[in-house]
């Protein structure tokens, strides 16, 4: 006969396991990133990437390296280390990494914002698709991030399209995937918002929690926010589900999960220290 205590010990064994498992999951997701934005990089920036546009091309890998190690310092501090602990050298090691990861998320947002902006600068193609392919260099968009040679072989399926061209580029594509694209791109803008101010808000807690000041009527005005952003960024997952890449709807998925980890984390830190 399993013993209760025996069978509670394997299931929070179990949780651990699924927990640290989304996490490596996560990890694993910048180099899947990296993969797609070198891809698009090659066509977008096709006469050379500078410094200044390393943001721009690579963001989703940027973004996402930055989220995961954020949400190490955050695992760190509502669980596997204690109160006694987070003091001295350890304290100001996490608060400098995750200012540092602070500092590059608001950046990728701003990524996200230029990449948004730069979608809007189409201008109607100076040929038909076919004589460009003609002219070669030209690249012909598919879906967000993705392209392909424009040749000769399937230019015949812009023939009867409204071609549009990024402008400062040679990429062209349907008006109709165009706007598509665009509004992919709003909502990268508003899963980066978002998700900034719930990491804004959690961090404001982990601060209150750590001086002992973080009381329940807190805690249900957090959770009520913060929730509200959790629905916008199931949201936002949902519709990269239909009209985005699998790649993009896992990795917003398993972030959620992720988060819902650490809310469950702070929860039991809070309970644990007003129990105290």
């Amino acid at each position: 006969m399993v013993s209760l205590a025996g069978i509670s010990v394997t299931r929070y064994g179990l949780f651990r396991l699924f927990k640290y498992a989304v996490y490596c999951l996560l990890a694993y997701n910048v180099y899947a990133f990296f993969l797609e934005n070198h891809a698009a990089a090659s066509t977008v920036f096709a006469d050379g990437l500078s410094l200044g546009k390393i943001i721009e091309a690579y963001n989703d890998t940027i973004d996402t390296l930055a989220w995961v190690v954020l949400l190490l310092v955050f695992e760190l501090e509502t669980w596997t280390l204690s109160d006694e602990r987070i003091k001295g050298g350890i304290k100001w090691l996490l608060n400098i990494t995750s200012a540092t990861c602070y500092v590059i998320i608001a950046y990728s947002f701003y990524g996200y914002f230029s990449e948004m902006v730069s979608l809007t600068h189409l201008l109607p193609a100076s040929a038909s698709a076919c004589d460009l392919a003609g002219q070669g260099g030209w690249s012909m968009v598919l879906e967000q991030d993705e392209y392909t040679a424009l040749t000769a072989a399937n230019c015949g399926g812009l023939a009867d399209s409204q071609l549009l061209r990024l402008a400062d580029t040679q990429i062209v594509g349907d008006a109709a995937i165009w706007r598509e694209i665009q509004w992919l791109a709003w909502v990268d803008v508003i899963n980066a918002g978002a998700w900034l101010l719930v990491v804004a808000i959690l961090a404001f807690d982990v601060w209150l929690q750590l001086r002992h000041q973080l009381s329940d009527a807190v805690m249900r005005y957090s959770s009520v926010i913060k929730g509200l952003l959790y629905f916008t960024l199931l949201l936002c997952a949902i519709y990269w589900g239909i009209n985005g890449s699998f790649l993009d709807f896992w990795d917003a998925f398993l972030w959620l999960v992720a988060f819902f980890f650490i809310e469950m984390n702070l929860f039991e830190w809070q309970a644990e220290t007003s129990a105290e």
